[in-house]
C-alpha cells in the first residue's frame, strides 16, 4: 500500500481547505476527523474523486497510512484538544516524527508541548495560519515555531502551500525555537484588531461627521485602497459598505453593534503587559471591542448621558484627506508597536528573530497583509537592529509629514462626539515616544512619598536609586523592590 506524503487531521473548513490545498500541490495526503459523518461528507463533497486523498477513520489507520518519518498536521480547537489528540497520537507514533500545530494555540502551551515531546523523540512545530478560510484553500501565511529539527522535513511542503508575494517570495520561513511561531501569528492578531478598529473609527467619522452616504464611503476605501493604503482589510471594507440587503438597503447598517472576539488580542495586551510594552493602540482596540458588547447598556447610556452633536461645517473633502493621511500613520504605529513586543520577546525567550522575514511572512496570505509592508520589510533589512521601525528614515519623514493631518482628524473627533479611541492612543503614544521628557519624575516622587520606592536622579549615573525623608518622619528605610 502506498503510503501519504503528509497526514491532517480536524476536517473544520480550514482543516478541509488546507487538505485541498495540500493535495492540488501534488502531496499525497491522508485525512482524519473525529466525527466519521464529517469525514464522509468531505470525502464525498469537496474532497469527491480526488487521487491520493485518503480517508481514515481511527487514528491507528490514519498514522498507519504516512510515510516516515510521519508528518501531522493538527487542525483543531486549540487548548486542551490539541493536548487530546497528541496524547491519542503518540502510542503509534516513532522516533522522529513530526507533528504541527497549526491552531490558534497559546504560545506558552507550544513552549511545553515542544519540550514534552523533545524528550519522546518526537519533533513538534507549532505553526501560526493566517488568511481565513480563503488563505487556507489558495495559499495562507504560515509562521511555524518549535523544534528546529523538524524544519528541513517539512519545509518544501509549507513553503509550496503557502501564500506567495509578488516576487514569488513564500509567505512560509522558519521563525524561531519552541513558541516562536504562535508568538509571531499573536502579535499578527493583535495588529489585526488595531488595523480593524482603526478602520471602524474612520467608517464612523465619515458616517457620522462628514455625512457621507454608503457608495461614497465605499468610492473612498477603493480610491485608498490604490494607494500607500493598499490592504486586504481596506479591501473587504469597501465591499462591504456596498453589499446590499435583501431589500436595498445597506446590509452592514443591519448587523448589530456588538463585536466578538477569540482571545488573540488579548492575549497580546497581556504578554505586553507582563514585558513592559506599550502596544496602547492594541489594547484600546481589544477594549473597544469589549464596551461594544455592552449594548443594552450603552443604549441606556444614551439616554442618561446625551451629548449635542454639531454639524460639521468644514470643507469635507479637506477632512477627509486628513483621515486618511491620520488612518496611515496611525496605521505605522500599530505595526511598529507590535514590533516592539517582538523585539522584547526575543530578548525574554531567547529567540532569533528576523522582522524583516517576519514582515514578509504577513506580505501575502494573511488578514493584515498590504504593500505597506513592503517599506517594513525593507526597514528592517537597512537596520536590523533599529530599537524602532518609526526611526527608520522612511516611516519617520511618513509621521512627521502625517502628524498634523492626524491631530485635526482626532481633535475634530472629539468635538463631534465621536469615539476615536485607537486612533487617538496612537497619537499619544509617539507624543510620548518622541517626548525627550515625561512627567514620569513626578510619579517617581510620588512613589517614593508614599512607600519609599526610591528614584534615580537627572544628575547621576544610571543605576543608582535614592531615597528622601519627605515629611521628616519617614526615616531612612527604603522599599525592597524597585520593579514589579
Amino acid at each position: 500500500m502506498q503510503k501519504s506524503d503528509v497526514g491532517l487531521i480536524g476536517l473544520a473548513v480550514m482543516g478541509q481547505n488546507l487538505a485541498l490545498n495540500i493535495n492540488d500541490k501534488g502531496y499525497s495526503i491522508s485525512v482524519y476527523n473525529r466525527s466519521d459523518s464529517k469525514t464522509r461528507e468531505f470525502i464525498s463533497g469537496p474532497a469527491n474523486k480526488r487521487e491520493n486523498l485518503l480517508a481514515t477513520y481511527s487514528i491507528e489507520d490514519f498514522v498507519a497510512s504516512l510515510e516516515k518519518p510521519r508528518k501531522i498536521i493538527l487542525m483543531v480547537k486549540a487548548g486542551e484538544v490539541v493536548d487530546i489528540f497528541i496524547e491519542k497520537l503518540l502510542p503509534h507514533l516513532e522516533e522522529g516524527d513530526i507533528i504541527i500545530d497549526g491552531g490558534n494555540s497559546y504560545f506558552k502551551d507550544t513552549i511545553r508541548r515542544t519540550k514534552e515531546l523533545e524528550k519522546k523523540s518526537i519533533l513538534f512545530i507549532g505553526m501560526g495560519v493566517s488568511g481565513g478560510e480563503e488563505g487556507a484553500r489558495k495559499g495562507p501565511s504560515l509562521m511555524p515555531g518549535g523544534n528546529p529539527q523538524a524544519w528541513p522535513q517539512v519545509k518544501n511542503i509549507l513553503t509550496k502551500i503557502a501564500a506567495k508575494t509578488p516576487d514569488g517570495t513564500a509567505c512560509c520561513n522558519w521563525v524561531g525555537n519552541d513558541g516562536a511561531g504562535h508568538y509571531v501569528k499573536m502579535v499578527h492578531n493583535g495588529i489585526e484588531y488595531g488595523d480593524m478598529q482603526l478602520i471602524a473609527e474612520t467608517y464612523h467619522i465619515m458616517k457620522d461627521i462628514l455625512a457621507l452616504s454608503y457608495e461614497e464611503m465605499a468610492d473612498t476605501f477603493e480610491k485608498w485602497n490604490k494607494g500607500i493604503l493598499n490592504s486586504y482589510l481596506i479591501e473587504i471594507t469597501a465591499d462591504i459598505l456596498r453589499h446590499k440587503d435583501t431589500d436595498g438597503n445597506p446590509l452592514v447598517e443591519k448587523i448589530l453593534d456588538a463585536a466578538g472576539q477569540k482571545g488573540t488580542g488579548k492575549w497580546t495586551g497581556i504578554e505586553a503587559l507582563d514585558k513592559g510594552v506599550p502596544v496602547s493602540l492594541i489594547v484600546e482596540a481589544v477594549f473597544a471591542r469589549a464596551i461594544s458588547s455592552f449594548k443594552e447598556e450603552r443604549e441606556l447610556a444614551s439616554t442618561k448621558l446625551s451629548t449635542n452633536r454639531q454639524i460639521y461645517r468644514g470643507d469635507k473633502q479637506h477632512l477627509l484627506d486628513s483621515l486618511e493621511a491620520a488612518l496611515i500613520a496611525a496605521k505605522a504605529t500599530s505595526y511598529a508597536q507590535g514590533f516592539m513586543l517582538l523585539r522584547e520577546a526575543a530578548k525574554a525567550y531567547d529567540w532569533q528573530l528576523d522582522f524583516a522575514n517576519i514582515a514578509t511572512l504577513w506580505r501575502a496570505g494573511c488578514i493584515i497583509r498590504s504593500s505597506f509592508l513592503d517599506s517594513i520589510i525593507e526597514a528592517y533589512k537597512e537596520s536590523p537592529d533599529i530599537p524602532n521601525m518609526l526611526l527608520a528614515p522612511y516611516f519617520a519623514n511618513l509621521i512627521t509629514k502625517k502628524q498634523d493631518q492626524w491631530r485635526e482628524v482626532i481633535a475634530t473627533a472629539v468635538q463631534h462626539a465621536i469615539p476615536v479611541p485607537a486612533l487617538s492612543s496612537a497619537l499619544s503614544f509617539l507624543d510620548s515616544y518622541k517626548s525627550n521628557r515625561l512627567p514620569a519624575n513626578l510619579i517617581q516622587a510620588q512613589r517614593d512619598y508614599f512607600g519609599a520606592h526610591t528614584y534615580e536622579r537627572t544628575d547621576k549615573p544610571r543605576g543608582q536609586f535614592f531615597h528622601t525623608n519627605w515629611t521628616g518622619e519617614g526615616g531612612n528605610t527604603t522599599s525592597g523592590a524597585y520593579n514589579a
